[in-house]
This record gives structure tokens, sequence and C-alpha cells, in this order.
């Protein structure tokens, strides 16, 4: 399966909602995937690696933010054909603080089938 593949099942997994992204995680995370944000805190570090990781962080995101709703568009393919992007866009209160909206981009590498590498860059509002 190639990065345009994979992408499109991630945009359509990702706004079917948030019940699809441990399966998403499951069928197309390497093992020993690395994941790299933009920001990075003592609670979550902006580099981290391995799949339990991933989940872990995702579990972190969760419990930190109220996540009212996400749009996800692309996948955005260029002229390679091991990455993609995608856009996310998040109605988000985070905990403690005020409603807002998040949006983000994620470049991700493919290889063997699997996402080995994303990486997030933000655009707030």
């Amino acid at each position: 399966m190639d990065a345009m593949q994979i992408g499109q099942k991630m945009v359509a997994m990702v706004n079917a909602g948030r019940e699809t992204e441990a399966e998403f995680v499951s069928q197309y995370y390497a093992e020993n995937i690395v994941s790299i944000e933009g920001q990075g805190s003592d609670e979550m570090p902006a580099r981290i690696e391995g799949i339990d990781a991933i989940r872990d962080k995702h579990a972190w995101w969760y419990d930190n933010n109220e996540v009212h709703s996400t749009v996800t568009e692309g996948p955005y393919i260029g002229h390679r054909d091991d990455q993609f992007i995608a856009r996310f866009i998040m109605d988000m209160t985070p905990t403690g603080g005020e409603r807002m909206q998040m949006i983000e981009v994620g470049l991700f590498t493919v290889k063997d089938d699997k996402i080995i590498q994303e990486e997030y860059l933000y655009l707030m509002d």
C-alpha cells in the first residue's frame, strides 16, 4: 500500500470519529514509529518512539482536551511516493482553558505499508 492509499484511509478514518483511531494505529503504524510534535512538555515530550508511546500520547491528548470536532483534509501528495500530508482542523477546549480552533498539518512517511514517522506543525487561531 502506498502513501496515497494510506493517507486516504487516514483521512476517512479520522473524519469518521475518534472510535476509528485505535484501529488505524493498529493497522497502519509501524511498531517503531517516530512521532515529532511541534512542541513538547514535561508531561508529553515533542519526540516519542514506538507504537505504545503513540497510544499513550493519544490517551494523554483526550485526557487533557475536550475535542468537539475534527475535520481532516487530504492526503496531499508531492514528488515523493513515500510521504503525504494531512490537514487537521480541531474545535477543542483544553482542560482549564477556553474553547479554540487548532489547525495542524501532519507530514507522514510510509515504508513497507506502514507509517514510520509522523511530524506535526501547528497554526493556532
